[in-house]
């Protein structure tokens, strides 16, 4: 490689290391504890319910939240979901149950989640899973990026941006190559709810 062409290479290098650079250097970086809130999620319509019943396979099954709000499960008829946790939703389908099975043990998961934009943590760009993580009290940004199988080989992970939902969007930098690949306690932070995490490509 002759002299110019080398310099040419290092200069386009520098200035688009810096062009990354560019992207998150004038963000704050992400508070490690998240605002106090009290959210709990509510079932909505168009949510995909995961009922199981402890011991009675046959009785487990994978319902939609009809239009009208109700679900429909085995020996049960007509329940209204919408408006409930699914912690309460189990408690009621217990109840229903316990009058053909003795000590009914329900419990009820939201596998996919609809309408609601506090109830997810979006995972946009490069990750290996990218979408929408289900919102938990207590999650954190390494529970999210397990759950999205990590960055893929083209991420910039250390430039990634989180934007805050309940702080009018204000966006934080997030250390998601130090978090990930070099295990570094301090790039972990609490997670709010409707947090959303972009992950740009490399430019190099």
């Amino acid at each position: 490689m002759s002299t110019i062409r080398f310099l040419f290479v290092l200069a386009l290098a520098s200035f688009l290391a810096g062009c990354a650079a560019i992207r998150t250097g004038g963000l704050p970086p992400a508070p490690d504890k998240a605002p106090k809130h009290n959210y709990i999620y509510q079932i909505g319509p168009g949510d995909e319910l995961d009922i199981k019943v402890w011991r009675n396979p046959d009785l487990s099954v994978k319902v939609p939240v009809r239009p009208d709000g109700k679900i429909t499960a085995p020996l049960i008829k007509d329940i209204v979901a919408v408006g409930k946790t699914p912690q309460v939703l189990g408690k009621e389908i217990e109840e229903k149950l316990a009058t053909y099975i003795r000590d009914p043990s329900v419990s009820v998961v939201v596998t996919k989640i609809v309408g609601d934009p506090l109830s997810v943590v979006r995972v946009i760009g490069q990750a290996q899973s990218p979408g929408a993580v289900p919102y938990q009290n207590g999650i954190t940004l390494l529970d999210v990026m397990t759950k999205a199988n990590g960055l893929t080989r083209k991420a910039a992970g250390n430039q990634a941006i989180l934007i805050r939902a309940v702080e009018n969007n204000k966006q934080y930098r997030v250390r998601l190559e130090d978090l990930l690949k070099r295990g570094d306690p301090s790039a972990n932070v609490e997670i709010a709810p409707g947090d959303s995490i972009m992950i740009p490509e490399s430019l190099l």
